[in-house]
């Protein structure tokens, strides 16, 4: 296929689906800039330097407070209240207040433990103002603006029915009636505590998952992705219905580094869709076989999605059991797709790609090999090693940007060019991870808080 036709139909969807598509300008630059100052704080929150330099500790709390104030703060400036539209000046001072609500967590840290869950109360102009139950407050409502606008309207109608029923618990049928909380009760549980919008989901979002986020952002904008689409394609590709086989295969690749199933249809559904279709299959059946082994491909290890983190810090397991159980029914899903896509292609009479239009097995394999090393380094120092799955990502990452330096200085005759494109790419795959969080982010505290809300209640 042309390839100028494969980069529109590409950057088309790019467009469709990247939540900075109608962002520009200034606007775009404070985008960026908030998005990698987010990504330097969660790379130095797990690496060694804060011990060895006794500098930029963070405990727990506090951490994910700042990790929420990014979500926030960019979701305000990327999400519009309405879809089509521009942000306006509301949403800049929304953006703020609900960064300051989470950074008040971090400044007065010690002053809430040392309180003990009393909500502070101050004397103003005669007034007694209560300044954390109004500052809580306008935090989990920003939050829940904020979930609407990134994840969608069902999941805030879940989590305010859970904090009606947390306050209202006595008005609810005996069998699962309680005494009700009062509203400062309530507050203070959702958000000066280290439960509930603060729990575990978050706690796994700023020690696990942006690093696995950012990795595959940094792979992708590497090149990744389009190395494993190739060597998928130089493998099965003259098969009978070979690209429907190299889908399958590309995308398990693919979801070894991206643990999105959406990413995962991005990059590899806009180069495999159309030779589906233009080798005999329908375009129902060239969707549906993309959307089914790009969807198995948040399930394939060692990236896998969100949920698997989540899992493994409710049951109380290391990351690497969830990946030692979860390989066995990722790479059944994925022979079962094979089997089903031959069978389709022999049932249609199809046959396999041309050798012109299929890569050099030897050399698209080698042409990419350097992209193997950091997911070696990840799966040696999990599985070998069996370090925390933080420790083994931070390490991962370090070793993809430095193998990609070296890569793109060898590639590059001038070493000045090699050094300006490297930065190029690691600043894009820096800003895309962080990026790509904003909605993670969100998730991980209003999808879990409707939970927690019933815990406090009862």
């Amino acid at each position: 296929m042309n390839q100028n036709i494969q980069s529109k139909i590409k950057d088309k969807i790019q467009e469709d689906i990247s939540p900075t598509r109608n962002l520009s300008g200034i606007h775009l630059k404070i985008v960026f800039g908030i998005a990698i100052l987010w990504t330097f704080f969660q790379l130095w929150y797990a690496s060694p330097f804060p011990f060895w330099f006794n500098f930029g500790m963070f405990k727990g709390l506090p951490a994910r407070a700042i990790h929420l104030g990014f979500a926030l703060t960019l979701a305000f400036l990327i999400f519009p209240a309405v879809r089509g539209k521009k942000i306006s000046v509301i949403d800049i001072i929304i953006s703020i207040t609900g960064a300051l609500s989470c950074l008040y967590i971090y400044f007065f840290y010690d002053d809430l433990v040392n309180r003990g869950g009393i909500l502070l109360v101050k004397e103003i102009f005669g007034f007694k103002v209560p300044v954390e139950l109004i500052i809580g407050a306008i935090g989990i409502i920003i939050l829940l603006e904020a979930t609407r606008r990134a994840i969608g309207l069902p999941l805030v109608i879940i989590a305010v029915c859970f904090l009606l029923f947390s306050y209202f618990g006595k008005y609810a049928p005996d069998i699962i009636s309680h005494g009700g909380l009062s509203v400062k009760r309530l507050v203070g549980f959702q958000w000066f505590d280290q439960e509930a919008i603060f729990g575990i989901p978050i706690g796994v979002s700023v020690d696990f998952i942006f690093l696995f986020v950012l990795f595959g952002a940094l792979l992708e904008t590497a090149g990744g992705g389009k190395y494993f689409l190739d060597l998928a394609f130089a493998m099965v590709g003259k098969m009978r219905g070979g690209p429907a086989k190299a889908a399958i295969l590309g995308s398990g690749m693919t979801g070894m580094i991206s643990g999105s199933s959406i990413a995962n249809t991005v990059t590899t559904g806009t180069f495999t869709i159309p030779i589906m279709k233009k080798t005999g299959f329908s375009q129902e059946k060239a969707g549906a076989i993309e959307v089914s082994s790009s969807v198995n491909g948040q399930i394939m290890p060692p990236v896998m999605g969100a949920a698997a983190f989540v899992m493994a810090s409710f049951i109380g397991v290391t990351y690497f059991e969830v990946v030692k159980h979860a390989f066995l029914p990722a790479i059944i899903s994925y022979i079962a797709l094979f089997y089903i896509s031959h069978l389709e292609a022999l049932k249609l009479g199809l046959k396999g790609m041309d050798d012109a239009d299929v890569p050099h097995l030897k050399k698209t394999f080698l042409s990419g090999l350097h992209f193997l090393i950091p997911i070696f380094v990840l799966i040696f120092l999990l599985v070998y090693m069996r370090y925390t799955a933080g420790f083994s990502i931070f390490y991962a990452t370090l070793s993809l940007i430095l193998v990609n330096l070296v890569s793109r200085i060898i590639k590059n005759p001038d070493f000045k060019t090699g050094l300006i494109d490297w930065y190029n790419q690691t600043i894009v795959g820096l800003q895309k991870g962080a990026i790509n969080m904003v909605g993670v982010g969100i998730a991980s505290n209003g999808k879990y808080y409707q939970r927690l809300s019933w815990q406090c209640g009862i």
